[in-house]
């Protein structure tokens, strides 16, 4: 017989020892006794450092080797989606925490997944939850990654709140992809322009202008010196501009870094037009349904404003969350301190002092969530149909200006041709 060392959620303790035969045998009389293992470990392993950050898990079954060290690799929140989903479905099939790991490890490929996989699974056999080895791991595990493995850990509905989360995970995606997707025409264009107007001005104008420019009688028309002009600054300080601009970046990035320049930034965006309301319609769409995810996974509201506020991505937006947090530690309801901030809009505060006030509040929560996610898809629509045709309106005034810098200099030789 061995002496197995468990945690587990059920029964009358969460943690001790049982003696079976094999660990299957374990895991038979822990279920019997109404104990669901979360771990289950092995007193026959032993852990042997490697040299460059490598251990490896000895035991009668063979050697599995965890990476450890700064350098472990991350993945695409993709990959991390779809570990969680099989997790999670392993989880509802009945198996065990440790079983349901060691069965998507089978099946992983890549380069990260195995190594975070064997680290995960060295970790919670050695008794350490789920939620603290992913944390110790590091990316791609974030805060509310973390949180919603505590959250399952702490509620024993480990499959279900692990389908919400990849569910919330792959919002987030779908979400992200619309944005980069509503984008991309509109910066290809933007580009094409810039391309055109540094080819004209640079080498097709000081071709066109040259016979003109060597007569001393004739003056060009002001649109025409511009252009000139800038094509001359740009054959000769290109240098100085390159500089210029990577200096700008390294100075923007130190400049941005700052809380205040930061709040300041975001501030103002979530304040333009167009771009404004999309912003905020995104982060009020994430918060809503991360926060109702949470709720409904039984964090307290305390803990998933904390784990929600570092998923909004926009200074302003933490701050007022922060905030809200203050004021509802000191007994104040959530709706009132969301509806003083002025970031949230009013069909949030009702959905959420309706919630409140039932009692119901992931509910209404995650209903608020959807009808948010179709008000982004809404914001994206009108996005994508305006920035093209302003991103038309400059590309003409642009091509305008070129065209008569062009222009006014023939019309002119030929009037004094003709006269």
């Amino acid at each position: 017989m061995i002496t197995f060392h468990y945690q587990g959620l059920g029964g009358t303790a969460s943690g001790g020892t049982i003696q079976a035969g094999d660990r299957a045998e374990a895991l038979r009389m822990l279920a019997q006794q109404g104990i669901i293992a979360t771990s289950l470990d092995d007193p026959s392993a032993r852990a042997t450092p490697l040299h460059g950050g490598v251990r490896a898990i000895k035991s009668g079954k063979g050697a599995k080797s965890v990476r450890g060290g700064p350098a472990r690799p991350s993945m695409s929140r993709t990959e991390l989606t779809s570990l969680i989903r099989e997790l999670a479905t392993a989880l509802e099939a009945g198996l065990p925490l440790m079983q349901s790991l060691r069965t998507v490890r089978r099946q992983a490929s890549g380069r990260a997944l195995p190594v975070i996989l064997d680290f995960l699974i060295e970790r919670v056999e050695a008794g350490i939850p789920l939620h603290q080895a992913a944390k110790e791991y590091g990316p791609p595990f974030d805060d509310m990654t973390v949180g919603m493995f505590r959250a399952a850990d702490a509620s024993g509905r480990n499959a279900e709140v692990l389908h919400q989360l990849a569910d919330l995970l792959d919002r987030s995606v779908e979400l992200k992809r619309e944005v980069v997707g509503a984008t991309v025409y509109p910066m290809i264009v933007a580009a094409l322009i810039s391309v055109s107007v540094i080819v004209l001005v640079t080498f097709v104008l000081p071709k066109l202008m040259a016979p003109m420019m060597g007569d001393p009688n004739k003056t060009l028309p002001m649109p025409t010196l511009v252009l000139l002009g800038l094509a001359a600054f740009i054959k000769m300080w290109w240098w100085a501009i390159i500089f210029a601009i990577v200096t700008s970046v390294i100075f923007w990035r130190g400049w941005i870094a700052q809380p205040s320049n930061r709040m300041w930034v975001d501030s103002t965006l979530l304040r333009l037009p167009i771009i404004g309301p999309l912003l905020r319609d995104v982060a009020v769409a994430r918060f809503t349904r991360t926060l109702g995810t949470l709720v409904s996974a039984g964090i307290p509201i305390l803990q998933a404003l904390r784990v929600v506020r570092d998923t909004l991505g926009n200074a302003a937006l933490i701050s007022a969350i922060d905030e809200v947090q203050e004021r509802v530690t000191t007994g104040s309801s959530l709706a009132d301190p969301l509806e003083r901030c002025g970031f949230f809009p009013p069909l949030l505060i009702q959905i959420v002092n309706i919630g409140e006030r039932s009692g119901r509040l992931e509910v209404m929560l995650l209903h608020a969530a959807t009808a948010f996610d179709r008000q982004v898809n809404q914001s994206l629509k009108i996005f994508t149909k305006a920035l093209p045709p302003i991103l038309l309106v400059v590309m003409g005034l642009v091509a305008g200006f070129v065209l008569l810098a062009i222009l006014l200099p023939l019309l002119q030789l030929q009037d004094s041709i003709g006269g």
